[in-house]
């Protein structure tokens, strides 16, 4: 059944009547003498499996005040009308439920309006959802694994990552201190497998490369974190998962304010500035935060800006038209692997990422939906470097790092210097980017309460610049998709998607989700359990850089045309994906514990890789003898410098199993855990690693077989940890409220990425894959005492055990940081 919109929590903060007992209060009217009402307002009110519930007080709420309320049928249906036209909101409640809020909606004269409600249950956090399907359904209908992060698990913090890392299935690497580049592996795929959205407008490169070291928390109201191939929905570039971002809306029928400040040691200071409200048909929002920090490493500040806008307007009851923006200015120093070197590189990254969106939602008919969405991005890169630095060799011609002596988790150690530059090229700088516009219409249909249709096309244009080369993509997107249920029991969702892309052509993608309850949700020991099974596939478009390195582009650039007709040479495909999943979540003790365990199987096919050219004449079969030997030595002549070619030859698969446990021994105190083992293995690759493995023949460990820049055959992919887990507490008092989370990682193999790289320009500061990264903890905690209505104190610790190797092998993470700042108030902004 389609759920029209997101729900929240009343807040606690809101004073301005006595919710609960002003629901207990019969019917209350305006005059029954008044013939016309100028809003009707209707809807159902449901438990999360989308049975009607009776006896439900409703009540229609403006500007803090009840204007009346009634009970639910035995239908759950419920119907208001007031004389009045603004703005308002319905608040409902009932036996053994939480107490709801719609988000707030502006009712024309002689308007209708439709908005159903599913109350949540007393004890645990359940949600509305959209990334699984597309549209709002409650998360207990929905059978993908998806993990909802509100405001409260942001709070204090200035970045989204220690967040994420409380996601069941996610994996995070930052490549140094705050700023570092920051990748997401889901269920063991690639960094660029996953979609990023903000308020539906993708945010990743295309390819789908993504940074979430940018990502501040100003602006962001709530996040979906879901796992498993979604290209049915959104298309290219979700081949293992989909974050979805959401900026928050204005709330209150006034201007609201909200300040917070704070400062610590390494030099960080964090301000943020908020504000927000609504006027008639108009809700407004925006955000400003400023960010900065010295780090504890020479030559690696960092600093980030970041501004966030939300503008919502009623054209009438039943259309409305939505802008939001979102603009990150950040630069970071780039001391590179100071592990190795102990000489901080002279380098800086800086980045420009603006988003905007425009959506128009039109109601036909309560049954009847349709919307329109106009995303724009645009992201720029530039990476300089501005001196050479290390000391200069005796034959002038390398700068070294210092002597060091390097340990790998898995106990294997080497020594020496690396090679940091090379003598006349000493500074230099290298700008890339990333630009999208984008076209998403989408209609979805109830015939009946159990059964929806939903349809959608999209248009991408996609430009980018790479090395100084442009490069332009056209895609087209048709989506078609049933979803329902039988007896409020079962949960379905079926439907396809087909993508035209403008570079590797045709590429279709499947979904199937059914969910099943062997017992509903109630009071009792074991009360509520239910089966969950996935079956999706998804797809990646290539990268900038893979385009342009492609095996195709290569030969065309290097005068190899007669290859290509002769062979005949294929552009670079799409990467693709297939997954499997199931599981089980059990309620227990009435519905205070959740326990959910799941089991995955992806099979990650088609991957690109970087190829050298001795190898590319192996990966064309139907060439002859005299064909690959003529090849190979065009090859290997035109790639003088040993640069890589892209090619579609890679395949490993990721298997494993996620838990999570969901605890609230009291309605003010929550409890989350989970621990995920990744079994992640290559089965298939041509990377010059995987052909000829290297040895580190000067070591004590020269017989061992190393991949240098890709993992062998039958190894681990890099940075996949086969453990993690987490942990995360939430405390809301009346005068203190905190939240404290920690994150765990078992070791995971990697490389030095250091082949040829010595001072002698040899392979010695090589160490073998295998556990290669330390295993870590990271816990941090975050307290507020609410001094005042106005007024509250804070303080936030990060990587309270100061552990430096949650980064890959040759980074050092930021040591225990303690910021303590002051939270200023004025009205109230809306979570979400």
């Amino acid at each position: 059944m389609l759920k029209r919109t997101k729900f929240r929590r009343a807040r606690a903060g809101r004073r301005a009547f006595p919710y609960r007992t002003a629901l207990a209060i019969a019917f209350f009217t305006l005059g029954g003498s008044q013939l016309l009402h100028a809003v009707a307002i209707h809807g159902v009110v449901t438990d999360p499996l989308g049975k009607p519930i009776q006896g439900a007080v409703v009540a229609l709420v403006d500007n803090g005040r009840i204007l009346l309320s009634a009970s639910t049928n035995a239908d759950g249906i419920y119907r208001l009308s007031t004389a009045s036209a603004g703005r308002f909101y319905v608040l409902a409640t009932g036996n053994n439920f939480r107490q709801l809020a719609t988000e707030s909606f502006y009712g024309a004269a002689l308007g209708s309006v439709e908005r159903d409600v599913v109350l949540e249950p007393a004890t645990l956090r359940e949600s509305m959802v959209v990334s699984a399907t597309g549209t709002p359904l409650p998360q207990a209908q929905v059978s993908a694994s998806v993990t909802e992060l509100s405001r409260t698990d942001f709070a204090d913090l200035h970045n989204v990552t220690e967040a994420l890392r409380t996601v069941p299935g996610f994996s995070l690497t930052t490549t140094g201190e705050r700023g570092g580049v920051t990748s997401l592996f889901i269920r063991g795929g690639n960094s660029d497998d996953n979609k990023i959205l903000l308020d539906g407008v993708p945010l990743e490169d295309i390819g789908g490369t993504f940074d979430f070291a940018n990502v501040a928390t100003t602006g962001i109201g709530s996040a979906e974190a879901y796992r498993g191939p979604d290209s049915v929905v959104y298309g290219t570039d979700a081949g293992a998962g989909v974050v979805a971002f959401s900026t928050p809306r204005g709330s209150t029928p006034f201007p609201s304010f909200f300040y917070e400040g704070d400062g610590g040691n390494f030099g960080t200071y964090r301000n943020e500035v908020q504000a927000g409200g609504t006027r008639n048909a108009l809700d407004y929002y925006g955000a400003f935060g400023d960010f900065q920090t010295a780090n504890s490493v020479a030559r690696d500040k960092y600093h980030d800006v970041t501004s966030a806008a939300n503008l919502g307007y009623a054209l009438s009851t039943a259309t409305h038209l939505r802008l939001t923006a979102r603009n990150s200015d950040s630069a970071e120093g780039a001391p590179g692997q100071f592990a190795f070197t102990r000489t901080p590189t002279d380098q800086k990254q800086a980045d420009q990422d603006i988003y905007l969106s425009g959506t128009l939602n039109h109601s036909f008919s309560d049954r009847w939906l349709g919307e329109a969405e106009y995303g724009l991005a645009r992201k720029r890169e530039r990476f300089q470097q501005f001196a050479a630095t290390g000391t200069l060799d005796p034959s002038g011609t390398v700068y070294l790092g210092k002597p060091v002596t390097v340990t790998g988790a898995n106990g294997y150690s080497v020594s020496g210097q690396v090679t940091l530059g090379y003598a006349g090229f000493s500074s230099y700088s290298d700008d890339s980017a990333s630009n999208r516009d984008a076209l998403h219409v989408q209609t979805s249909y109830s015939w009946t309460p159990h059964l929806m249709g939903v349809a959608g096309f999209r248009y991408e244009n996609e430009r980018g610049l790479y090395f100084s080369q442009s490069l332009t993509r056209a895609n087209y997107d048709y989506t078609l998709a049933l979803q329902g249920d039988f007896g409020n029991r079962l949960y379905y969702t079926l439907g396809g998607g087909v993508e035209k892309n403008g570079l590797f052509g045709t590429v279709g993608a499947p979904h199937l989700g059914a969910s099943y309850y062997l017992t509903r949700p109630g009071r009792g020991l074991l009360q509520g359990t239910r089966l969950n099974f996935n079956f999706s596939k998804g797809y990646k478009e290539p990268t900038l850089g893979q385009q342009a390195g492609s095996l195709l582009a290569f030969l065309q650039e290097n005068g190899g045309s007669p290859f290509v007709n002769q062979y005949p040479i294929h552009p670079i495909s799409a990467a693709l994906t297939r997954s499997y999943d199931g599981g089980i979540e059990q309620s227990i003790a009435s519905e205070r514990i959740l326990v959910k365990i799941t089991y995955f199987h992806n099979e990650f096919g088609n991957q690109i890789e970087s190829v050298g050219p001795g190898a590319v004449p192996q990966l064309l079969p139907q060439l002859s003898a005299p064909q690959q030997a003529n090849l190979e030595a065009y090859l290997l002549a035109a790639d003088q410098y040993g640069v890589g070619i892209d090619l579609n030859s890679l395949a490993f698969r990721a298997q494993g199993a996620e838990s999570e446990v969901e605890y609230s021994p009291r309605t003010n105190l929550f409890l989350r855990g989970g621990y995920t083992y990744l079994d992640a293995v290559v089965q298939h690759s041509f990377s010059t690693d995987a052909l000829a493995p290297t040895f580190n023949t000067a070591s004590n460990f020269g017989t061992i077989p190393i991949g240098v820049d890709a993992p062998l055959v039958g190894a681990r992919p890099f940075r996949r940890p086969p453990h993690t887990g987490f942990v995360s507490v939430t405390y809301t008092g009346k005068k203190w409220s905190g939240v404290a989370t920690g994150a765990f990682a078992g070791r995971s193999d990697d490389s030095t990425y250091l082949g040829g790289s010595d001072a002698a320009g040899g392979n010695s500061l090589l160490l073998p894959n295998r556990n290669l990264d330390a295993a870590y903890a990271t816990l941090n905690a975050g307290a507020t005492f609410q001094a005042t209505g106005r007024v509250g104190v804070y303080t936030q610790l990060d990587n309270v055990l100061s552990q430096q190797h949650i980064s890959p092998i040759g980074y050092l993470s930021t040591p225990m940081t303690a910021r303590g700042g002051v939270r200023i108030t004025l009205g109230h902004l809306a979570g979400k």
